[in-house]
């Protein structure tokens, strides 16, 4: 959410709101730098740490944690929230550090929200699963744990010695380099001293309950193809594209469901969490989010290749364009296909990029980069983590999800992004499940867009509704799902849908955290699962199930 060395003023706006409205009286840690930290002589003098009580459950172990029961290992704690796209670019870093210092470090993450909705302890479980974390969470609901260590934006990362002192703290993603330093010279600092435990510690994952056994787990993005009678399906977490019928029946399996970036048959390729896709005749273009790469998948033969990117995020070209495969790209959410121009959702830049596919070229066409709600010129207007993409043949949509707003983008060059819903201009805490007009409506981090028959239908992700926008009249409607009077249904209509696409007078949503796909008839609103039929999971899901 706020990228390295840019602090913003809202989260720490939204820190001292925090400590005032639980009113608690604490003495938050005195930050100390991380990279000052690497520099410091052995057995420099440190304060104890704060201890980790507080929160309101603890999550992918079985119980409770206390410094104490970490004694010997070095700590890390990571202030995240899984709304935030620089959370999630963290998170490479952190199961790097945990591979290489198996025996030595142990990663707890502090999870204090932003949003309401990621309050909700399941809703982090979710999260826990889809983004494979391997290490124990605290919900940091009341964000008690984070205002006693002095936090102040997303995400920050500290580090405790093995003797339960702090060493200090960074913000921001891309922090590897300075977290690897300072876990060796803590290495070699507590192994001289005898302090060091080289014991591993198992934990209880989340994923040992819920293996993703199901035909879909935690299907990101969904695109509806009436002239062909195809559905195609980011089975994201299963990191595989699923091609069905209209009516769910298998068409085909493409990935062989392990994480990685392959290109060749539908057998041996890989992709690494797949988001939105984009049709172009016989090519099916994906957004490859965690290969930070746009893949082209051939239907005739099924077979892969990438297209854009270099498989590494770059989060330095904001700027610059060029061949598409010599430019680095920052997680790509969403595509949408005009003609012979491909436009990306580059969440990670906060843009929308154009690929050009008859030039052979791509660059960044709306937004300046920097987080933001800000209407103005293509270049210069400001998007928040956008992630979803619809167009009305005039103008292109977008779901900007950080923002909680919903954007228009025009296409000639002279244009501009204008806020449709939303706050423009204000602070990116603007958020809630307000129907209105204009500035008056609050979504909750709506994550996708379809337009069709004069209306715009949005995944209100967080609020787990479907919601209608007069994009003339700029007035937001809810449609489908919510809440009951009595809080959850059981089987609630929707559980955090994040992708839509309409065909045959039917919307179809794909529901995230649910892991299904439902149809919803637009003119009676009557709403069924899809039966997916002849759709395994991967073969490495099934061996982890049987063991």
């Amino acid at each position: 959410m706020f990228g390295k060395n840019r602090i913003s003023h809202l989260a720490v706006l939204a820190f001292a709101v925090a400590a005032i409205a639980i009113g608690v009286a604490f003495a938050p840690m005195k930050p100390t730098s991380l990279a000052q930290a690497a520099q410091d002589p052995p057995n420099t003098a440190r304060d104890k740490a704060p201890e980790l009580d507080g929160g309101t459950a603890w999550l992918n172990t079985a119980g409770p944690i206390k410094l104490a029961d970490l004694k010997g290992k070095i700590v890390v704690l990571d202030f995240w929230t899984f709304c935030c796209i620089n959370c999630i670019h963290t998170l490479p870093d952190l199961a790097k550090l945990e591979k290489k210092y198996e025996k030595e470090v142990v990663v707890i993450g502090v999870h204090s929200a932003k949003f309401e909705n990621e309050k909700d302890t399941d809703a982090i479980r979710k999260a826990i699963l889809r983004y494979q974390i391997s290490h124990p969470v605290v919900n940091d609901a009341e964000m008690t744990i984070w205002n006693r260590f002095g936090v102040s934006s997303w995400p920050t990362l500290a580090v405790i010695d093995p003797e339960g002192n702090y060493v200090g703290s960074t913000s921001g993603e891309g922090q590897y380099d300075t977290l690897d330093r300072v876990i060796t010279k803590q290495i070699a600092e507590h192994e001289k001293k005898g302090t060091l435990d080289r014991k591993p510690i198992r934990f209880d994952l989340a994923r040992f309950k819920e293996k993703g056994d199901t035909p879909l787990f935690f299907p990101g993005k969904v695109l509806a193809d009436a002239a062909s009678d195809r559905l195609f399906i980011s089975d994201s977490t299963h990191h595989r594209l699923v091609i069905t019928t209209l009516a769910g029946a298998k068409v085909a399996v493409i990935g062989t469901g392990e994480p990685g970036l392959k290109d060749g048959s539908s057998e041996v390729s890989q992709f690494d969490d797949p988001q939105g896709v984009a049709l172009d005749g016989d090519t099916l273009y994906v957004a490859d989010r965690k290969n930070h790469a746009i893949r082209a998948v051939n239907l005739k033969d099924n077979s892969v290749k990438t297209v854009a990117g270099t498989g590494q995020q770059n989060r330095e070209s904001r700027g610059r364009g060029g061949p598409p495969l010599t430019i680095g790209l920052n997680s790509p959410w969403d595509l949408y296909r005009i003609e012979k121009v491909l436009y990306v959702a580059m969440a990670g830049h906060h843009q929308i990029w154009k690929y050009d596919l008859a030039a052979n070229r791509i660059e960044p066409f709306a937004g300046n980069g920097r987080e933001a709600i800000a209407d103005g010129p293509l270049r210069r207007a400001e998007l928040a983590q956008p992630s979803g993409l619809a167009f009305d043949g005039k103008k292109l949509y977008v779901a900007d999800s950080e923002s909680s707003s919903v954007r228009a983008v025009d296409l000639d060059p002279a244009g501009e992004v204008v806020t449709l819903v939303g706050k423009p201009g204000g602070n990116l805490f603007n958020f809630g499940d307000v129907d209105g007009v204009g500035p008056a409506v609050r979504l909750q981090h709506a994550l996708g867009v379809a337009y069709h028959d004069g209306v715009l239908y949005v995944a209100d992700t967080y609020n787990s509704k479907i919601k209608t926008i007069d994009p003339a009249k700029r007035e937001c409607k809810t449609w489908y799902g919510g809440k009951a009077t009595d809080g959850w249904l059981t089987d609630r209509p929707l559980n955090e849908p994040a992708g839509l696409s309409v065909a045959n007078g039917k919307l179809y949503v794909a529901d995230t955290n649910a892991h299904r796909i439902r149809v919803i008839d637009i003119k009676t609103r009557e709403a069924s699962t899809l039966a997916i039929t002849g759709v395994s999971p991967p073969a490495n899901v099934m061996q982890g199930a049987a063991k």
